[in-house]
Protein backbone atom coordinates (compact mmCIF):
# COMPACT_ATOMS: atom_id res chain seq x y z
CA UNK A 1 0.00 0.00 0.00
CA UNK A 2 3.07 2.16 1.30
CA UNK A 3 4.30 1.75 -2.62
CA UNK A 4 1.03 2.43 -4.29
CA UNK A 5 0.56 5.46 -2.42
CA UNK A 6 3.70 6.90 -3.11
CA UNK A 7 3.70 6.61 -6.67
CA UNK A 8 0.18 8.96 -6.50
CA UNK A 9 0.02 11.62 -9.07
CA UNK A 10 -3.22 13.11 -8.61
CA UNK A 11 -4.93 11.90 -5.51
CA UNK A 12 -5.47 9.65 -2.55
CA UNK A 13 -8.58 8.61 -0.88
CA UNK A 14 -8.70 6.60 2.15
CA UNK A 15 -12.26 5.50 4.10
CA UNK A 16 -11.49 3.11 7.13
CA UNK A 17 -12.89 2.58 10.94
CA UNK A 18 -10.12 4.07 12.60
CA UNK A 19 -7.01 5.85 11.76
CA UNK A 20 -4.32 5.81 14.18
CA UNK A 21 -1.47 8.90 13.45
CA UNK A 22 1.13 7.43 14.65
CA UNK A 23 0.46 3.73 12.94
CA UNK A 24 3.45 2.62 11.26
CA UNK A 25 3.02 1.03 8.22
CA UNK A 26 6.52 0.26 7.56
CA UNK A 27 8.73 -0.63 10.71
CA UNK A 28 12.59 -0.09 11.01
CA UNK A 29 15.47 2.39 11.37
CA UNK A 30 12.70 4.57 8.67
CA UNK A 31 9.63 3.97 9.86
CA UNK A 32 6.78 5.35 7.63
CA UNK A 33 4.32 6.50 10.34
CA UNK A 34 0.58 7.53 8.72
CA UNK A 35 0.26 10.88 10.20
CA UNK A 36 3.59 12.09 8.20
CA UNK A 37 3.11 9.93 5.54
CA UNK A 38 -0.45 11.70 4.72
CA UNK A 39 1.01 15.40 5.29
CA UNK A 40 3.61 14.77 2.78
CA UNK A 41 1.72 13.16 0.34
CA UNK A 42 -1.23 16.13 0.72
CA UNK A 43 1.60 18.30 -0.30
CA UNK A 44 1.60 17.48 -3.88
CA UNK A 45 -1.89 15.17 -4.07
CA UNK A 46 -5.17 15.62 -3.19
CA UNK A 47 -5.80 13.88 0.26
CA UNK A 48 -8.69 12.53 1.63
CA UNK A 49 -9.40 11.14 4.52
CA UNK A 50 -13.04 9.53 5.50
CA UNK A 51 -13.92 7.73 8.84
CA UNK A 52 -16.85 6.67 11.46
CA UNK A 53 -16.93 9.66 13.64
CA UNK A 54 -16.77 7.36 16.48
CA UNK A 55 -19.12 5.83 18.96
CA UNK A 56 -21.76 8.30 20.20
CA UNK A 57 -21.54 6.45 23.64
CA UNK A 58 -18.42 7.10 25.66
CA UNK A 59 -18.57 3.57 26.78
CA UNK A 60 -17.40 2.40 23.51
CA UNK A 61 -14.12 3.11 21.66
CA UNK A 62 -13.10 4.68 19.69
CA UNK A 63 -15.51 7.76 21.16
CA UNK A 64 -16.52 10.52 19.75
CA UNK A 65 -14.08 12.66 21.46
CA UNK A 66 -11.04 10.36 20.35
CA UNK A 67 -12.33 10.65 17.04
CA UNK A 68 -12.00 14.25 17.09
CA UNK A 69 -8.50 14.34 18.67
CA UNK A 70 -7.34 11.68 16.05
CA UNK A 71 -8.90 14.17 13.44
CA UNK A 72 -6.85 16.93 14.95
CA UNK A 73 -4.03 15.36 14.68
CA UNK A 74 -4.17 13.90 10.86
CA UNK A 75 -5.37 17.35 9.50
CA UNK A 76 -4.41 20.16 11.76
CA UNK A 77 -1.41 21.83 10.07
CA UNK A 78 -1.50 20.03 6.98
CA UNK A 79 -3.46 20.07 3.63
CA UNK A 80 -5.07 16.54 4.26
CA UNK A 81 -8.84 16.94 4.74
CA UNK A 82 -10.45 14.70 6.87
CA UNK A 83 -14.28 14.44 7.41
CA UNK A 84 -16.40 11.86 10.15
CA UNK A 85 -19.22 10.63 9.13
CA UNK A 86 -21.90 10.39 12.03
CA UNK A 87 -24.73 8.88 9.74
CA UNK A 88 -24.84 5.82 11.46
CA UNK A 89 -27.07 3.26 13.48
CA UNK A 90 -27.20 3.16 16.98
CA UNK A 91 -24.88 0.62 18.14
CA UNK A 92 -23.12 0.40 14.29
CA UNK A 93 -20.93 2.02 12.63
CA UNK A 94 -18.85 3.02 9.36
CA UNK A 95 -16.60 -0.49 8.93
CA UNK A 96 -15.16 -0.45 5.24
CA UNK A 97 -11.49 -0.08 4.58
CA UNK A 98 -10.45 1.56 1.23
CA UNK A 99 -7.83 2.86 -0.16
CA UNK A 100 -8.09 4.88 -4.19
CA UNK A 101 -4.91 5.94 -5.94
CA UNK A 102 -5.72 8.12 -8.94
CA UNK A 103 -8.77 5.92 -9.35
CA UNK A 104 -6.13 3.54 -11.18
CA UNK A 105 -5.98 1.30 -7.98
CA UNK A 106 -8.01 0.30 -5.23
CA UNK A 107 -7.53 -1.78 -1.67
CA UNK A 108 -10.56 -3.51 -0.52
CA UNK A 109 -9.99 -5.49 2.39
CA UNK A 110 -10.02 -5.83 6.20
CA UNK A 111 -6.93 -3.78 7.57
CA UNK A 112 -7.45 -1.00 9.39
CA UNK A 113 -4.28 1.46 9.57
CA UNK A 114 -4.75 1.59 13.13
CA UNK A 115 -3.47 0.45 16.68
CA UNK A 116 -6.77 0.61 18.19
CA UNK A 117 -7.18 -3.33 19.58
CA UNK A 118 -4.51 -4.37 18.58
CA UNK A 119 -1.43 -3.46 16.24
CA UNK A 120 -2.16 -5.04 12.77
CA UNK A 121 1.33 -4.98 11.81
CA UNK A 122 2.18 -8.64 11.22
CA UNK A 123 3.99 -10.66 8.93
CA UNK A 124 2.96 -14.27 7.78
CA UNK A 125 5.32 -15.95 9.43
CA UNK A 126 3.53 -14.81 12.78
CA UNK A 127 6.65 -14.42 14.96
CA UNK A 128 5.52 -14.39 19.09
CA UNK A 129 6.03 -10.81 20.32
CA UNK A 130 4.49 -11.05 23.57
CA UNK A 131 1.38 -9.72 22.75
CA UNK A 132 -1.43 -10.37 20.33
CA UNK A 133 -0.13 -11.34 17.16
CA UNK A 134 -2.74 -10.19 14.07
CA UNK A 135 -3.80 -12.49 10.76
CA UNK A 136 -5.88 -10.18 8.17
CA UNK A 137 -5.59 -9.58 3.95
CA UNK A 138 -6.83 -7.08 1.85
CA UNK A 139 -6.78 -6.78 -2.18
CA UNK A 140 -4.98 -4.40 -4.88
CA UNK A 141 -7.49 -3.94 -7.22
CA UNK A 142 -6.91 -2.50 -10.93
CA UNK A 143 -9.27 -1.96 -13.98
CA UNK A 144 -12.85 -1.26 -14.16
CA UNK A 145 -13.90 -2.23 -11.20
CA UNK A 146 -11.50 0.28 -9.70
CA UNK A 147 -14.49 2.67 -10.60
CA UNK A 148 -17.16 0.96 -8.57
CA UNK A 149 -14.89 1.66 -5.37
CA UNK A 150 -14.29 5.37 -6.35
CA UNK A 151 -17.88 6.12 -7.12
CA UNK A 152 -18.97 4.61 -3.34
CA UNK A 153 -16.20 6.86 -1.82
CA UNK A 154 -17.50 9.76 -3.61
CA UNK A 155 -20.87 9.08 -2.73
CA UNK A 156 -20.20 8.96 0.97
CA UNK A 157 -17.95 12.24 1.33
CA UNK A 158 -20.77 14.40 -0.92
CA UNK A 159 -23.49 12.85 1.36
CA UNK A 160 -20.93 14.02 4.48
CA UNK A 161 -18.91 17.53 3.20
CA UNK A 162 -21.61 18.65 0.47
CA UNK A 163 -18.44 18.63 -1.84
CA UNK A 164 -18.40 16.55 -5.49
CA UNK A 165 -15.44 14.82 -6.27
CA UNK A 166 -14.66 14.90 -9.82
CA UNK A 167 -13.98 11.07 -11.37
CA UNK A 168 -11.61 10.09 -13.57
CA UNK A 169 -12.14 8.27 -16.71
CA UNK A 170 -11.40 4.48 -14.64
CA UNK A 171 -14.55 3.39 -17.29
CA UNK A 172 -12.10 3.03 -19.94
CA UNK A 173 -9.41 1.24 -17.51
CA UNK A 174 -8.35 -1.45 -19.22
CA UNK A 175 -9.46 -4.79 -18.40
CA UNK A 176 -7.58 -7.91 -16.50
CA UNK A 177 -8.04 -11.49 -17.28
CA UNK A 178 -10.39 -11.97 -13.92
CA UNK A 179 -13.95 -11.34 -13.41
CA UNK A 180 -14.44 -8.89 -10.51
CA UNK A 181 -17.48 -7.36 -9.08
CA UNK A 182 -18.07 -4.84 -6.20
CA UNK A 183 -20.74 -5.80 -3.47
CA UNK A 184 -21.44 -3.04 -0.36
CA UNK A 185 -23.75 -3.17 2.37
CA UNK A 186 -24.99 0.00 3.07
CA UNK A 187 -28.09 0.09 5.74
CA UNK A 188 -31.62 1.79 4.05
CA UNK A 189 -32.42 5.57 5.37
CA UNK A 190 -28.76 6.52 5.63
CA UNK A 191 -27.75 8.53 2.90
CA UNK A 192 -29.85 10.31 0.70
CA UNK A 193 -28.30 9.03 -2.26
CA UNK A 194 -29.06 5.17 -1.04
CA UNK A 195 -32.36 5.14 0.42
CA UNK A 196 -32.95 1.51 0.25
CA UNK A 197 -30.18 0.03 1.06
CA UNK A 198 -27.85 -1.92 -0.47
CA UNK A 199 -27.40 -5.32 0.73
CA UNK A 200 -25.58 -7.70 -1.92
CA UNK A 201 -22.65 -8.92 0.36
CA UNK A 202 -25.30 -10.87 1.72
CA UNK A 203 -26.70 -11.85 -1.35
CA UNK A 204 -23.10 -12.61 -2.63
CA UNK A 205 -22.69 -15.00 0.31
CA UNK A 206 -26.02 -16.94 0.53
CA UNK A 207 -25.94 -17.54 -3.34
CA UNK A 208 -22.60 -19.05 -3.21
CA UNK A 209 -22.98 -21.22 -0.06
CA UNK A 210 -25.98 -22.36 -1.03
CA UNK A 211 -24.31 -23.68 -4.10
CA UNK A 212 -21.20 -25.48 -2.07
CA UNK A 213 -20.80 -28.84 -3.20
CA UNK A 214 -17.47 -29.43 -1.57
CA UNK A 215 -15.59 -27.23 0.05
CA UNK A 216 -16.81 -23.78 2.30
CA UNK A 217 -13.58 -22.13 3.88
CA UNK A 218 -14.25 -18.88 6.08
CA UNK A 219 -11.57 -16.81 7.63
CA UNK A 220 -13.74 -14.44 9.75
CA UNK A 221 -13.64 -12.65 12.83
CA UNK A 222 -17.24 -13.80 13.94
CA UNK A 223 -19.66 -16.13 12.97
CA UNK A 224 -23.01 -15.83 14.02
CA UNK A 225 -25.20 -14.57 11.18
CA UNK A 226 -28.70 -16.53 11.49
CA UNK A 227 -28.80 -16.56 7.44
CA UNK A 228 -25.36 -18.25 6.99
CA UNK A 229 -25.64 -20.19 9.84
CA UNK A 230 -28.92 -21.62 8.80
CA UNK A 231 -27.55 -22.76 5.13
CA UNK A 232 -24.10 -24.13 6.59
CA UNK A 233 -26.48 -26.47 9.04
CA UNK A 234 -28.57 -27.40 6.47
CA UNK A 235 -25.81 -28.54 4.51
CA UNK A 236 -24.05 -30.23 6.99
CA UNK A 237 -27.42 -32.66 7.83
CA UNK A 238 -27.81 -32.96 4.67
CA UNK A 239 -24.33 -32.76 2.43
CA UNK A 240 -24.48 -32.83 -1.52
CA UNK A 241 -21.63 -34.81 -1.94
CA UNK A 242 -19.47 -37.39 0.64
CA UNK A 243 -15.98 -35.06 0.11
CA UNK A 244 -18.38 -32.26 1.57
CA UNK A 245 -16.11 -30.01 4.03
CA UNK A 246 -16.96 -26.78 6.39
CA UNK A 247 -13.46 -25.50 7.52
CA UNK A 248 -13.85 -22.18 9.27
CA UNK A 249 -10.47 -20.33 11.26
CA UNK A 250 -11.63 -17.71 14.06
CA UNK A 251 -9.88 -15.85 16.52
CA UNK A 252 -9.45 -17.67 19.98
CA UNK A 253 -11.07 -14.71 21.99
CA UNK A 254 -13.19 -12.12 19.54
CA UNK A 255 -12.99 -8.86 21.00
CA UNK A 256 -16.80 -9.45 21.20
CA UNK A 257 -19.54 -12.14 20.28
CA UNK A 258 -17.13 -15.16 21.55
CA UNK A 259 -20.59 -16.96 23.17
CA UNK A 260 -22.34 -15.95 20.02
CA UNK A 261 -19.87 -17.51 17.87
CA UNK A 262 -19.33 -20.62 19.97
CA UNK A 263 -23.19 -20.80 19.88
CA UNK A 264 -23.08 -20.82 16.20
CA UNK A 265 -20.36 -23.38 16.11
CA UNK A 266 -22.29 -25.62 18.33
CA UNK A 267 -25.50 -25.63 15.72
CA UNK A 268 -23.40 -26.36 13.25
CA UNK A 269 -21.31 -29.40 15.13
CA UNK A 270 -24.74 -30.57 16.05
CA UNK A 271 -25.68 -30.66 12.35
CA UNK A 272 -22.69 -32.36 11.47
CA UNK A 273 -23.49 -35.02 13.70
CA UNK A 274 -20.17 -36.70 14.31
CA UNK A 275 -19.67 -36.65 10.50
CA UNK A 276 -16.23 -34.82 10.82
CA UNK A 277 -17.47 -32.62 8.18
CA UNK A 278 -16.91 -29.50 9.94
CA UNK A 279 -13.82 -28.35 11.57
CA UNK A 280 -13.29 -25.00 13.13
CA UNK A 281 -9.76 -23.89 14.22
CA UNK A 282 -7.70 -20.90 15.65
CA UNK A 283 -4.03 -19.21 15.54
CA UNK A 284 -1.16 -18.98 18.09
CA UNK A 285 2.16 -17.97 17.65
CA UNK A 286 4.49 -19.92 19.75
CA UNK A 287 7.27 -18.96 21.55
CA UNK A 288 10.48 -20.28 21.16
CA UNK A 289 11.11 -21.58 24.51
CA UNK A 290 8.96 -22.51 27.26
CA UNK A 291 4.85 -23.29 26.83
CA UNK A 292 3.95 -19.20 25.63
CA UNK A 293 1.66 -18.79 22.62
CA UNK A 294 0.48 -15.56 21.99
CA UNK A 295 -2.77 -15.59 20.35
CA UNK A 296 -3.83 -14.36 16.66
CA UNK A 297 -6.31 -12.23 16.35
CA UNK A 298 -7.62 -13.85 12.96
CA UNK A 299 -9.61 -9.82 11.58
CA UNK A 300 -9.37 -11.33 7.69
CA UNK A 301 -12.79 -12.11 6.27
CA UNK A 302 -12.47 -14.32 3.60
CA UNK A 303 -14.29 -17.02 1.69
CA UNK A 304 -14.00 -19.40 -0.67
CA UNK A 305 -16.57 -22.07 -2.09
CA UNK A 306 -15.64 -24.78 -4.32
CA UNK A 307 -12.64 -23.25 -5.49
CA UNK A 308 -14.68 -21.14 -7.98
CA UNK A 309 -16.11 -17.93 -5.73
CA UNK A 310 -13.99 -15.86 -3.75
CA UNK A 311 -14.93 -12.70 -1.53
CA UNK A 312 -12.58 -10.44 0.45
CA UNK A 313 -13.49 -7.45 2.41
CA UNK A 314 -14.16 -5.76 5.49
CA UNK A 315 -17.71 -8.18 6.19
CA UNK A 316 -17.92 -10.32 9.25
CA UNK A 317 -20.46 -12.65 9.44
CA UNK A 318 -22.76 -11.28 11.62
CA UNK A 319 -25.90 -8.73 11.44
CA UNK A 320 -23.63 -5.87 12.11
CA UNK A 321 -21.50 -6.16 8.44
CA UNK A 322 -24.96 -8.03 6.67
CA UNK A 323 -26.77 -5.10 7.60
CA UNK A 324 -26.18 -2.33 9.47
CA UNK A 325 -22.37 -1.59 8.55
CA UNK A 326 -21.70 0.16 5.72
CA UNK A 327 -19.16 -2.43 4.24
CA UNK A 328 -17.50 -3.03 0.58
CA UNK A 329 -16.22 -6.37 -0.31
CA UNK A 330 -14.98 -8.01 -3.76
CA UNK A 331 -16.42 -11.04 -5.20
CA UNK A 332 -14.84 -12.86 -7.95
CA UNK A 333 -15.63 -16.00 -9.43
CA UNK A 334 -12.53 -17.04 -11.68
CA UNK A 335 -11.09 -20.44 -10.32
CA UNK A 336 -7.55 -19.77 -10.96
CA UNK A 337 -7.48 -16.73 -8.67
CA UNK A 338 -9.78 -18.49 -5.71
CA UNK A 339 -7.60 -22.08 -5.22
CA UNK A 340 -4.44 -19.68 -5.76
CA UNK A 341 -5.49 -18.01 -2.72
CA UNK A 342 -6.39 -20.95 -0.65
CA UNK A 343 -3.63 -22.34 -1.37
CA UNK A 344 -1.32 -19.91 0.11
CA UNK A 345 -3.76 -19.65 2.83
CA UNK A 346 -3.61 -23.55 3.37
CA UNK A 347 0.25 -23.06 3.53
CA UNK A 348 0.73 -20.40 5.94
CA UNK A 349 -1.74 -21.84 8.47
CA UNK A 350 -0.28 -25.17 7.94
CA UNK A 351 3.13 -24.38 7.64
CA UNK A 352 3.65 -26.25 4.57
CA UNK A 353 5.07 -25.56 1.18
CA UNK A 354 2.50 -24.87 -1.71
CA UNK A 355 2.81 -28.55 -3.29
CA UNK A 356 1.97 -29.98 0.23
CA UNK A 357 -1.81 -28.19 0.42
CA UNK A 358 -2.65 -28.83 -3.64
CA UNK A 359 -4.41 -32.19 -2.81
CA UNK A 360 -7.70 -32.58 -2.96
CA UNK A 361 -9.26 -30.27 -0.26
CA UNK A 362 -11.02 -32.76 2.11
CA UNK A 363 -8.23 -35.15 1.85
CA UNK A 364 -5.99 -32.11 3.37
CA UNK A 365 -8.40 -31.51 6.07
CA UNK A 366 -8.93 -34.76 7.34
CA UNK A 367 -4.98 -35.72 6.88
CA UNK A 368 -3.10 -32.63 7.79
CA UNK A 369 -5.70 -29.59 9.36
CA UNK A 370 -8.13 -31.87 11.63
CA UNK A 371 -4.92 -34.17 13.40
CA UNK A 372 -2.59 -31.31 13.73
CA UNK A 373 -5.08 -28.85 15.60
CA UNK A 374 -6.77 -31.57 17.45
CA UNK A 375 -3.03 -32.51 18.45
CA UNK A 376 -2.11 -28.76 19.61
CA UNK A 377 -5.31 -28.42 21.36
CA UNK A 378 -4.46 -31.12 23.64
CA UNK A 379 -1.12 -29.90 23.99
CA UNK A 380 -2.58 -26.51 25.16
CA UNK A 381 -4.82 -28.42 28.07
CA UNK A 382 -2.01 -29.90 29.49
CA UNK A 383 0.11 -26.86 29.18
CA UNK A 384 2.64 -28.50 26.94
CA UNK A 385 4.48 -26.32 24.45
CA UNK A 386 2.99 -25.68 20.86
CA UNK A 387 4.67 -27.27 18.09
CA UNK A 388 2.53 -25.61 15.69
CA UNK A 389 0.14 -22.84 14.96
CA UNK A 390 -2.79 -24.50 14.10
CA UNK A 391 -5.51 -25.14 17.27
CA UNK A 392 -8.85 -26.95 17.00
CA UNK A 393 -11.54 -24.29 18.44
CA UNK A 394 -13.41 -26.50 20.75
CA UNK A 395 -16.77 -26.18 20.16
CA UNK A 396 -19.37 -25.32 23.43
CA UNK A 397 -21.96 -28.60 24.11
CA UNK A 398 -23.85 -27.07 27.03
CA UNK A 399 -27.07 -26.41 25.64
CA UNK A 400 -27.53 -23.18 27.51
CA UNK A 401 -25.14 -21.82 26.04
CA UNK A 402 -25.62 -23.06 23.03
CA UNK A 403 -28.77 -21.02 22.49
CA UNK A 404 -27.25 -17.99 24.23
CA UNK A 405 -25.25 -17.26 20.69
CA UNK A 406 -28.52 -16.92 18.77
CA UNK A 407 -30.32 -15.14 21.61
CA UNK A 408 -27.48 -12.73 21.89
CA UNK A 409 -26.85 -11.90 18.35
CA UNK A 410 -30.64 -10.71 17.83
CA UNK A 411 -30.36 -8.50 21.00
CA UNK A 412 -27.06 -7.06 20.05
CA UNK A 413 -27.50 -7.32 16.30
CA UNK A 414 -31.37 -6.35 16.25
Amino acid sequence: MVEVLEGARSHVHLAGWHFSPEFALRRGEKPVVLRNFLAELAERVEVRLLAWAGAPLPLFRPSRRDVRNMQAALANGTRVHCALDARERLLHCHHEKLAIVDDEFAFVGGIDLTSLAGDRFDGNGHHARASVGWHDAAALVRGPAVADVRDHFAMRWREVTGESIASSPTSDAEAGNHELQIVRTVPERIYGSCPRGDFRILESYVRALKSAQELVYIESQFLWSPEVSRILADKLRRPPTDRFRVLVVLPARPNNGQEDTRGTLAELAEADDGSNRLLACTLYARAPVGSVADPIYVHAKIAIVDDRWLTIGPANLNEHSLFNDTEMNLVTHDPVVARETRLRLWAEHLERPLDDVAADPADVIDTMWRPTAAEQLERRRHDAPLEHRLVRLPHVSARSRRLRGPLDSLLVDS
